[in-house]
Order: structure tokens, then C-alpha cells, then sequence
């Protein structure tokens, strides 16, 4: 028999989450717990949601970029708005993080020069024994 509800507990240690980050998630209108007095219980929605909550952290989309996609799910259309609009994201994502790591090798490619006239100053004032 499956499950169809997980209490937090089970949710943060399915996810690798605290509980403080499902309240946050919560509060943000992202995920949307059944109560039971003061138990959340996390639907397998819940489950789903989370788990596309997770990875748009990791590539690094915004909450609202994040919310605003998740609401689009149910809009009637087969998803067709929220994959236009997840596809465009993406691309404009991966564009961003390959800009972004083209400045990083540009940075330690330089960072390395620098350190390669700083080793040959330094043996040339004989301080070479003095660094590694």
C-alpha cells in the first residue's frame, strides 16, 4: 500500500530540508500542506511541488519565477504555458551561468599570471625558499 500523506519529519529528511525551509515554502505559497491541528501533512502534490521547488533553487530561479510556474500547472492548457515559460527560463538561465562562468575562467586565468609574476619576483629577491 502507498503512502498518501508525510508529516514534516519525513518530508525533511526525504528532501534534505529543515523544517524551517517547508514553514518558509509555505509562507512563500509554494507548497500547500493539509492541516491536522498543528501537524502539516504533505501531499503527494506536495511531494511533487517540492521537488520542482528544489531544482529551480538549484538552477538557480527565483521563489516567484518558481511560483509563478507552479500556479501556471493547472491552468486547463496540458501544461503547455508552464513548458513555454519553464523553456524560456531555462535558456535565459543557462545563458546567464555560461556568462558567468566565461568571467570566472577569464578571472582565474588571470589570477594564475599574476601569481606566476609574483613567483618569479619573489625568485628573483631569493625569497623562493620562503613560499611554495
Amino acid at each position: 500500500m502507498h503512502q498518501e500523506f508525510w508529516n514534516i519529519r519525513e518530508m525533511c529528511d526525504q528532501f534534505n530540508v529543515t523544517p524551517r525551509t517547508l514553514r518558509f515554502y509555505e509562507s512563500k505559497e509554494l507548497l500547500f500542506p493539509t492541516r491536522q491541528g498543528h501537524k502539516r501533512l504533505f501531499t503527494k502534490k506536495c511531494r511533487g511541488r517540492l521537488k520542482l521547488i528544489l531544482r529551480g533553487k538549484r538552477f538557480g530561479f527565483s521563489l516567484e519565477d518558481i511560483r509563478q510556474l507552479l500556479e501556471m500547472y493547472d491552468m486547463g492548457d496540458k501544461q503547455q504555458t508552464q513548458l513555454l515559460r519553464t523553456y524560456e527560463l531555462a535558456k535565459n538561465k543557462l545563458t546567464d551561468l555560461e556568462e558567468q562562468r566565461d568571467k570566472i575562467e577569464e578571472t582565474i586565468e588571470d589570477l594564475r599570471q599574476q601569481i606566476q609574476l609574483g613567483k618569479e619576483l619573489i625568485g628573483s629577491m631569493g625569497l623562493a625558499k620562503r613560499v611554495q
